[in-house]
Order: structure tokens, then sequence, then C-alpha cells
């Protein structure tokens, strides 16, 4: 039997209502809560918000996610398209600041299973930093992937790197860094 340590696996494992109390689209459920860090929202402006992935390709896994609930990338009008472009850029600004990935993948899956996404209806683009090795044999040979960081270090990482940047500010320890 192979095994992987992931112990911060366990907080999503026993937290306490597994249904998340979700009606509806689960991104817009996530732009409305309170407790930014709980929920790993890291960063928000006034038409988008960076949200760690909870299923993360590589450590700083991200999605740079519009607040309009659409799936369709031409319903976007163009303030929302800019503000999403922007906090797209601050975003890769945070990782490089945070993390200093050797590279980036970024993109949208639009068109649901076909395209590979699992949420459709709700657009969001995905920001996963690179490292020359980070795929190795693991997911190749055992179908196994390795993150080598807890989620909850990554965001304290990236929420410095956010605000660290010019115009960021932050409500409070437990909020998302802010760009009006």
């Amino acid at each position: 039997m192979e095994q992987v340590f992931a112990p911060w696996r366990i907080d999503w494992i026993e937290r306490p209502d597994k249904s998340e109390d979700v009606d509806g689209c689960v991104f817009c459920a996530f732009a409305e809560r309170d407790d930014d860090r709980t929920n790993k929202v890291v960063a928000r402006s006034d038409h988008a918000f960076v949200l760690l992935n909870n299923y993360p390709y590589n450590p700083g896994h991200a999605m740079v996610i519009p607040h309009q609930h659409t799936g369709d990338y031409r319903d976007l009008d163009e303030p929302v398209l800019t503000d999403h472009a922007r906090l797209k850029q601050r975003t890769i600004e945070a990782m490089e600041t945070a993390l200093r990935p050797q590279g980036y993948n970024a993109g949208l899956n639009l068109g649901g299973g076909a395209a590979g996404g699992s949420i459709d209806d709700h657009l969001h683009t995905h920001v996963v930093p690179r490292w020359e090795g980070d795929t190795n044999f693991m997911p190749v040979i055992s179908e196994t992937q390795v993150i080598v960081e807890a989620v909850e270090d990554t965001y304290d990482r990236l929420h410095e790197g956010f605000a660290e940047q010019d115009g960021a500010t932050i409500p409070d320890e437990d909020s998302a860094v802010e760009f009006v």
C-alpha cells in the first residue's frame, strides 16, 4: 500500500458541515462569505476575487473568479474583464513574491466537461505556479500527487505577497487583501 502524508486534509475531512451549506453556485457562495481566511479567499477587487484551490496541482494553485455568475466568457463587460485581468496580474505578482516559481500555467476551462472543467456555470481562471521537476514519477507511475505545502501555509505566504502590492488594504487579519 502506498501512502502520502497530507495532514492539512484532516480539516477538510472533519469539517462540521460537509454539504458546505451551498445552494447554487459554490463560487458565488465563497464570494459572499465573511471569513476569507477559513474559506481561502486571499484577495478581492471590485469585480473579482482570488480563491486557493482545495485540491491544488501545486502549492499556490489559485483561481481568479469574477463575481459575475456566468459560464460564458463573452458575457463579461469591459470593467469586469479589465478587473479580472488585473487581478490575474496581481496574483502572478503575489506568487512571484511569495513562492518564486520558475513558470506558470494559467487558463480557463470553458465548456464544462468537454474542456476538463468541473464547474462550468461560473467561469474562473486557474493560475498554477510551476517549478522545473515539479512533475515527477509519482503522478506518472503511481497516479499519486504530492503537494509539498499545506494550503493554509500557502494562504499566509500569498496573502503577504498580495499585501505588499501598491493599493493593497487589509481590513483585518482574517480578511482577504483588497484592491479598490
